[in-house]
């Protein structure tokens, strides 16, 4: 604390010492002035919450503006505020476990406990003179503040992406903007790594891999985030990916410097011992989640073929040092395929261009860093496929003993996906998520958390209801869920017609929602093409399926798979036991009620005894190449 404070005063002094820098004010307005003139739109609710917020705090006139817009450069006000920064004036909130016993003061409301003690100018001169000494220097100019705003003219006005170049070693998908009318591009590259995912040390070792990659290219990155480009790189089930969003104008140049960041991988002692003591906090953290988040894990774990268990990478992180890493990442990255994205104010040729520079950086020269997957190396989502008429159930105990919330999360699994099938499911959804809310919590009262939401599972569909609980445990939960699938039976068939065209209604207007941003309507369209259902019409086609659909129709669909004792219905119940139900977790067990359904033990033992949906992801997709002048339609 005392190195971090004195590093501020003396940046301060620094600035005091640099006076007023008129070119700073200029770069600051430029960020400002762009920012405000093409900011993103957002939902209404939250533009309305944080324009009535400015009506607390500005003159009409400035309601929309705010504080967004700089004012005439004022070197006098600004050197006055410089002037205000001093040690007299600082309040510092300092919180720490080595304070717990040692304080003499306690907050009304919750009864925190705190202390107030005085700092002494000498005090801070101490800490300024004491604090490491880091080269502190005023920032240089920033080259990532855009100037050209142009809009591009896509010669064609396309809905959906196109699959613009292919290669053995890349697929380009791509979208110009023609919707939002902004100077913004946004940019995804998924390195498919087979080795990325091959062990639960592979992923460990990935997952350190692309935070450090963030972690160096925090200071050069910094200045582009300051201008509008927001990036990330992110572990993935097989590999990891490079996102970029924000102001096409300097775009480029960051791509660019990330992937010379991953071509010149060096991993530095010091930073792999920060980032590692991160990871295994966070891993040891896990048992700390609430009951229904690790419900939700455990069910995930189930379902999901190629998916490690966060025990068994905290087990091998202290075996992990520096030297794994620096032999892991040229192994990890020596096989990939590069599924990329392009959409925004960027033209066909560049986003080629940018495709072919990157293909060049990995896959070419006389030591190429990559070389392209055979076609059975391309890696696939499989799903365990339920058995028909089949009730599962996993139990465990919660992992902290110390939580006394129990939790539930009934799946039920239905079918692939399939517009038709989508529609039924999500209406029935629809129609029953408010009278469950209102049985199971309001009259009820099983728990504060419970929820009825659609599962989608890389295109394996269903539904599930997550519940916690203080009150009841996951057994008797389990029981009132089939409960209510029993009444809401009878209330689906007995639901008028127009209710049910009101509730058809509904969902075709959330359906028809547009996206708000370029970043909204490319993560809607990226997720198509990681699942590999390629679907870009998806809103469309179901919404003229949902026009087509009749109240039989789902009815005969509730029936065929939801209906308790639906010959086809295929249940899993994940439950956690609080320290409340502990003792009910071994009698659960061994209950009468529970003859209905097949306990998983062992989930790997119950995975790789099990069917498998096929896989959507995997392999070149069959599309064609398209050009600007044809839409691909539904597949």
């Amino acid at each position: 604390m005392q190195d971090v404070v004195g590093l501020l005063f003396k940046y301060i002094q620094l600035l005091q010492k640099a006076g007023v820098c008129e070119w700073i004010f200029n770069e600051l307005a430029a960020v400002c002035e762009t920012a405000f003139h093409y900011r993103d739109k957002i939902r209404p609710i939250d533009y309305v919450v944080d324009i009535s917020s400015n009506m607390q705090l500005y003159p009409p006139k400035d309601w929309l503006v705010r504080s967004s817009l700089p004012s005439i450069f004022n070197p006098n006000t600004i050197q006055m505020m410089l002037d205000e920064l001093t040690p007299d004036n600082v309040r510092i909130f300092w919180e720490s476990k080595r304070f717990e016993g040692h304080t003499d003061l306690a907050e009304p409301w919750y009864g925190t406990a705190y202390s107030l003690e005085k700092i002494s100018s000498t005090v801070t001169q101490q800490w300024m003179s004491s604090a490491p000494n880091e080269h502190l220097h005023l920032p240089a100019a920033n080259v990532f503040i855009p100037t050209d705003l142009s809009l591009k003219d896509p010669k064609d006005k396309v809905m959906y992406p196109i699959l613009l170049r292919t290669s053995p070693f890349s697929r380009l998908w791509y979208k110009p903007d023609t919707m939002f009318s902004i100077p913004k591009g946004y940019v995804k590259i998924y390195f498919n790594c087979p080795y990325a995912g091959k062990s639960p040390e592979a992923e460990v070792l990935t997952d350190i891999f692309t935070r450090l990659l963030m972690d160096y290219l925090n200071e050069y990155a910094y200045y582009a985030e300051i201008a509008g480009l927001n990036y990330a790189i992110s572990l993935t089930d097989c590999g990891f990916e490079v996102s970029i969003v924000g102001y096409n104008h300097k775009l480029r140049i960051l791509l660019d410097t990330i992937v010379d960041k991953i071509v010149k991988f060096e991993v530095r002692p010091d930073r792999f011992a920060i980032t590692k003591e991160t990871i295994i906090k966070e891993y040891q953290n896990y048992k700390f989640q609430q009951p229904y988040q690790q419900a939700m894990y455990y069910c995930s774990l189930v379902l999901q073929d190629h998916y490690w268990p966060w025990m068994e990478q905290l087990e091998v992180l202290p075996c992990i040092d520096a030297d794994s890493l620096s032999k892991f990442v040229p192994m990890m990255l020596s096989k990939a395929f590069l599924e990329c994205y392009i959409a925004g104010n960027i033209e066909q040729v560049e986003a080629e261009s940018t495709i072919v520079q990157i293909e060049k950086a990995f896959f070419e020269g006389s030591h190429p860093i990559c070389r392209p997957l055979f076609p059975s190396e391309h890696l696939t989502n499989r799903i365990v496929k339920l058995g028909r008429g089949n009730s599962y159930c996993y139990a465990a105990k919660g992992l902290n003993p110390s939580d006394e919330n129990s939790a539930l999360v009934h799946y039920i699994q239905v079918h692939q996906d399939e517009s038709l099938a989508n529609v039924k499911l999500q209406l029935i959804a629809l129609i029953a998520k408010q009278p469950a809310f209102h049985q199971l919590r309001s009259v009820e009262q099983l728990g504060y958390i419970t929820v009825l939401t659609n599962r989608n599972d890389s295109g394996i569909r269903g539904v599930q209801f997550i519940i916690q609980s203080t009150v009841k445990g996951p057994c008797h939960i389990d029981q009132r869920v089939e409960a209510f699938l029993s009444k809401f039976e009878s209330e689906l068939r007995q639901l008028s017609e127009e209710e049910f065209k009101k509730n058809v209604s509904a969902l075709i207007d959330m359906k028809l929602e547009k996206h708000k941003n370029l970043r909204e309507e490319s993560r809607y369209y990226w997720k198509e093409i990681t699942d590999g259902t390629f679907k870009f019409d998806r809103k469309e086609s179901e919404v003229a399926a949902l026009k087509q659909l009749t109240q039989q129709e789902v009815i005969d669909f509730f029936d065929e798979f939801i209906k308790v004792g639906a010959m086809k219905k295929k249940t899993l119940s994940i439950r956690v036991y609080g320290s409340s139900h502990s003792s009910e977790f071994e009698a659960d067990k061994t209950s009468s009620d529970q003859l209905q359904f097949t306990h998983i033990d062992d989930i790997f033992d119950f995975r790789r005894s099990q069917p498998l949906y096929g896989s959507f992801k995997g392999g070149r997709c069959h599309t064609k190449l398209q050009n600007l002048y044809h839409v691909p339609r539904n597949r």
